[in-house]
């Protein structure tokens, strides 16, 4: 495990080449990697989202496919279809864009309902059905979506259910003054993509996908997590708190962190770290709380201060 927990490290150095000064992200998104889940990046334009989805397909070696979605894109275009061929008389199918390791989808809200759909659908289970037959992606598979929150006009904002299949959802926001002036130095000598290369492949990522999955969770972090999750469910200023596949993710982000952390168990830091990344797009406010101005992390920071956190060797 410690070394391949090593190369999460020299995955991440890598991606830090082109993303500068976004080192939270960064690991934020190594994590739902290695948990296994897909990505939702929301936020304003030019801010790096793309980019950062391309340089993590380069860094973990992996085969990627981009869509940029727009109105036209049909479902067929994602999964694939079936293609009649004269000479042999039969039918072959022609693989869509998932077809691969890492899949961009770039600006997911302005492609129709149906499209989302289809690969909400492969996101989920994992396979393509076309014509009545099953054909698995390949594995590892991870989707790095990227939403586009303002210039509404001609979108189609996912509703909450299937915003509930991304295992995380973050914006990565501005830079500071000396990282965005690091930046425009580092594009004066070419494209910093250009110089990122493959750390690992994916047999090395499946792998440490499987060291991730061992981490032990002690069964009072079970109960302290899934007790963060009623409390959002249970809070006076939300209509929606944390799923029940909330709290899976809740789990599974905490293995991640104590993961990169070089820990082979969780303890209720890498719960707290975690709570954030799964629950600012699970959770949706009343009208009251957001006519007073009420925000999701406000939520987020009362549940952690309402619910106790287990003690080392508590028993449950």
């Amino acid at each position: 495990m410690e070394e391949r927990y090593q190369k999460a490290h020299l995955v991440m150095d890598e991606v830090r080449k082109s993303i500068v000064g976004k080192d939270d992200c960064i690991e934020k998104v190594m994590a739902a990697i290695l948990a296994g889940g897909n990505v939702l990046l929301e936020d304003v334009p030019g801010v790096g989202k793309t980019e950062m989805a391309i340089a993590f397909s380069r860094a973990c070696g992996l085969k990627s496919n981009r869509v940029q979605f727009t109105p036209d894109v049909m479902p067929a275009d994602i999964t694939g279809f079936s293609m009649y061929r004269k000479e042999t008389e039969s039918f072959v199918y022609r693989p869509g864009a998932v077809m691969c390791n890492l899949l961009l989808a770039d600006e997911i809200n302005r492609t129709s309902p149906k499209t989302q759909s289809a690969l909400l659908e492969v996101m989920e289970e994992g396979n393509v059905t076309i014509d009545g037959v099953t054909r698995p992606v390949p594995r590892p598979f991870i989707v790095l979506a990227t939403q586009n929150p303002v210039g509404s006009f001609g979108t189609q904002r996912l509703p909450e259910a299937q915003m509930d299949r991304f295992l995380i959802c973050i914006t990565m926001g501005y830079p500071e003054l000396e990282d965005e002036i690091a930046m425009l130095k580092s594009r004066h000598r070419g494209r910093p993509l250009d110089r990122i290369v493959p750390v690992i492949n994916g047999e090395e990522l499946l792998m440490m996908q499987a060291e991730t999955e061992n981490i032990f969770i002690h069964d009072a972090l079970y109960k302290y997590m899934t007790l963060l999750s009623r409390a959002t469910r249970e809070n006076e200023c939300t209509d929606l708190g944390l799923s029940p596949r909330g709290t899976l993710a809740l789990g599974k982000m905490a293995r991640a962190y104590a993961y990169i952390r070089g820990r082979n168990y969780c303890v209720p830091k890498d719960i707290k770290a975690a709570l954030y990344d799964v629950g600012m797009h699970r959770i949706r406010l009343n009208q009251r709380a957001r006519i007073n101005g009420r925000k999701v992390t406000d939520i987020l920071d009362e549940t952690l201060s309402q619910v106790r956190e287990p003690r080392l060797g508590e028993r449950v």
